[in-house]
């Protein structure tokens, strides 16, 4: 049964970020109308208590990304459509949460295009239960996004300053009762060199660019697993879903898709002690 989040409205004001009343208590059963932007707005109010306005621009860019073919499942357009992305801008850019463009989120770093997202969030076919590493929190909205899909969500920060800040956005957004933000393990590391202690993967994400598949993430990566990457020089990547094979050998392989079908999508670099740059998330 369907609950309000224990959340004091007072305590939002106090926050001065929020653009959340209060909403219900996170389930996975949550069910929000998927083909109504008027039933989907209706239901928001009432069982997410967000602001209207940002109820129907969240619809308004899903239809969006829907007509793009950037979400394939229900359990992914039912994902897009509970994320409260405005919480993940910074607050001067809360009316462009939904832009289908990227935007600063300072620190050298974007958020990326929700369409963008959406078809890498679909390509990595995330199963709940299923364990995925994302590399680039950046603005956090990603692994908020990966949390309607599975409990066990990692991911990794290189810049110290954003890694603290975007935590901070998690851990208000818990406190306004989104537990399942409670799920995101988070940590400030080079991200090239994965996650070892939490390893294997069943799926990893890369929000941001690089010339090569990184060595540890592969290593990191079960068998038969799936990670979703940008690949290419600096500002000419495509995004490629790479799957994971194991020979009778013992032997890994992997096998590469273009999910975009060859089109450049730019990305900031993954940066590390291998490159230097910033990163994206």
């Amino acid at each position: 049964m369907i609950r309000r989040r224990e959340f004091l409205i007072g305590a939002a004001a106090a926050a001065g970020a929020s653009s959340l009343a209060g909403a219900t208590a996170f389930g996975r059963d949550l069910s929000p109308p998927l083909n109504d932007k008027a039933a989907f707005i209706a239901w928001g109010k009432t069982n997410l208590n967000e602001d209207p306005v940002y109820l129907e621009r969240r619809f308004d860019r899903y239809k969006e990304v829907l007509a793009f073919n950037d979400l394939w499942t229900p359990a992914e357009k039912r994902a897009f459509l509970l994320t409260p992305r405005q919480e993940f801008v910074r607050p001067e850019d809360k009316d462009q949460a939904y832009v289908g463009h990227y935007i600063d989120i300072g620190f050298g770093v974007t958020i990326t295009p929700p369409g963008t997202m959406g078809r890498m969030t679909s390509a990595l076919q995330l199963r709940n239960g299923e364990k995925v590493l994302e590399i680039g929190t950046g603005s956090g909205y990603q692994s908020a996004l990966l949390t309607y899909l599975t409990p066990r969500v990692y991911t990794i920060e290189i810049i110290p300053e954003l890694a603290a800040r975007t935590r901070g956005v998690y851990d208000r957004l818990i406190g306004a009762g989104y537990r399942e933000y409670a799920d995101i393990a988070t940590r400030s590391a080079d991200g090239y060199y994965g996650w070892t202690e939490a390893a294997p993967f069943d799926k990893i994400i890369v929000t941001c660019g690089i010339d090569h598949i990184p060595p540890p993430l592969l290593q990191q990566l079960r068998p038969d697993g799936i990670m979703v990457i940008p690949v290419g020089p600096p500002g000419a990547q495509h995004i490629l879903k790479v799957v994971k094979k194991t020979g009778a050998d013992g032997q890994a392989s992997v096998a590469r898709s273009d999910i975009f079908g060859g089109k450049v999508i730019p990305f900031v670099p993954l940066s590390g002690g291998h490159q230097a740059g910033g990163d994206a998330g």
